[in-house]
């Protein structure tokens, strides 16, 4: 399964240090979304990895939850923030019983779905708004910003750890193929892992279509965290 045990061992050493700022990124969002909706108080990290967003969204908000699909990444969550609901659950049907004020799904986790899938996710996310609640989606790059065959390396230090991560991309049949490898070296020895990622590359039309179809009043930004925009959805 994509971002196992290996993965989740590394994932936050590999992109803080090639250059990802969870803490800022988080600052950022909250202040636009308290610039929308002064009073919320609640927020639910869709897709939240280890947790490395909420720890700094959780200063801002009386109540943060998240949910992650992958088991080795909600472990990691659960560990780093053990005052922090993490729910194992699909992003295309989950049900937790209770609403927010804002629901997030950040750094292109949306993208890991296929269209029909990407409608059953933003449905699942819309249930969870309370009533003038915000939905926050960060997408991965849309087909005229799509790189094709391009590769990327880095070399990450830890502590008594070392990561060499290489990867090349191809555009296939409207989707991003991102092969990555993984060599580590720590007191174990070293190790290698592969991955592959596959992200789709929907238009701003369909991300909107998504989530005007749920209801929402739904608006697309440039910029965004990591360059690629960000989808805000208010419920009415």
């Amino acid at each position: 399964m994509l971002f196992g045990q290996d993965h989740a061992d590394i994932y936050d050493l590999v992109y803080q240090g090639r250059g990802k700022d969870y803490a800022q990124e988080a600052d950022d969002l909250a202040r636009l979304i308290k610039e929308r909706r002064p009073d919320a108080a609640s927020l639910l990290d869709v897709a939240c990895g280890t947790g490395e967003h909420l720890a700094s969204l959780r200063k801002w908000f009386e109540r943060v939850e998240g949910v992650e699909l992958a088991e080795a990444m909600v472990t990691a969550a659960q560990a780093k923030l053990k005052d922090v609901t993490v729910t194992q659950a699909d992003m295309r049907d989950f049900q937790l019983g209770r609403t927010f004020d804002v629901v997030t799904c950040l750094y292109s986790s949306i993208a890991y779905l296929d269209e029909a899938g990407l409608s059953r996710a933003v449905a699942a996310m819309t249930a969870h708004l309370a009533p003038g609640g915000l939905l926050v989606i960060e997408p991965w790059w849309r087909p005229e910003k799509a790189i094709d065959n391009r590769g990327t390396s880095d070399i990450l230090n830890g502590e008594n750890v070392t990561v060499a991560r290489v990867s090349h991309g191809v555009i296939r049949d409207g989707a991003h193929h991102l092969q990555c490898q993984f060599l580590v070296a720590d007191a174990d020895g070293i190790r290698h892992f592969t991955d592959t990622q596959v992200l789709s590359l929907f238009s701003v039309e369909t991300y909107l279509a998504a989530m005007r179809d749920t209801g929402l009043t739904a608006e697309f930004m440039e910029g965004g965290p990591s360059g690629r925009g960000l989808y805000v959805g208010a419920k009415n």
